[in-house]
């Protein structure tokens, strides 16, 4: 099996913690030289020199705030003018807070549709040129099972969730003619801070401990467990790889078996 991703550079999002940096730990390890970017440099600093390497392997970061769609395009813009890029994209970025729908305001439902899916079409738009070039091209939209059954409680987060899923279904379409590939990874329940500040606002909510909560979340997941983000991370990384040139525009749930749907 061809895992080899040696010469191959991968920009990942939301990179410096959870499953964003289990997914850059996962492909420097296959040998691809990163692209770090999210917006605290320090943090960012830090684990670009934490990240594997092996020969010519070389990583550098970018300081972006999804929050701003604009400077994120003037930044890419740019940088891929100064013959930057990269053939393997992560979209990937903290969920919108939790909270039923009838509750979410409007500027919520702006806010992520721009963190979410407005940001990554900037990205992809940016880096798909150099990915035609190549011949080569990944991009794995780190979403939430959520996009294919709707979980109580994250109104803002099912909504956009779907919609980035249709999204990338469109965009696989449209690139697989130039080996191009789109797929989205949705990830259960996985050991992150969100999850735990998901666990710790319910428990305020219901007046009940966490480790109540958190026995009550394990008994939906047939695995019995929380994720551990590098168990999502190698599913990203394998769809980064020559070994899933013909996986594409699919939903892949990576949840202990907990997606009740097909």
């Amino acid at each position: 099996m061809n895992l080899d991703l040696q010469r191959r550079t991968a920009l990942v999002c939301g990179s410096t913690q959870g499953i964003g940096w289990a997914c850059a730990s996962e492909l420097a390890e296959l040998g691809a030289n990163l692209v770090l970017l999210a917006r605290n440099e320090t943090r960012l600093q830090r684990r670009m020199e934490e990240l594997p390497r092996s020969g010519d392997q070389v990583h550098r970061y970018l300081v972006a705030d999804f929050f701003n769609p604009n400077a994120l395009e003037t930044l890419l813009s740019q940088w891929t003018e100064q013959g930057n890029q990269a053939e393997i994209l992560v979209n990937n970025t903290g969920g919108p807070a939790a909270g039923p729908v009838t509750e979410s305001r409007s500027q919520e439902f702006r806010d992520a549709f721009d963190a979410h899916l407005i940001c990554s079409q900037i990205l992809s738009q940016a880096l798909i040129p150099g990915m035609k070039s190549a011949e080569f091209g990944r991009i794995i939209n780190v979403i939430s099972i959520g996009a294919k059954t709707p979980i109580p409680g994250l109104g803002v987060s099912n909504t956009i969730r779907g919609a980035v899923a249709s999204w990338g279904k469109t965009l696989a379409g449209e690139l697989a003619p130039f080996g191009i590939t789109v797929n989205n990874m949705l990830p259960g329940l996985c050991r992150t801070a969100r999850l735990e500040s998901l666990i710790e606002t319910q428990a305020e909510q219901a007046g009940t401990s966490i480790a109540q909560i958190t026995n009550q979340m394990k008994t939906t997941i047939p695995a019995g467990r929380f994720g551990r983000p590098q168990e999502l991370g190698a599913v990203v990384a394998f769809l980064a790889s020559p070994a899933a040139a013909y996986v594409n525009g699919i939903n892949i749930p990576v949840d202990g078996g907990r997606t009740p749907c097909l």
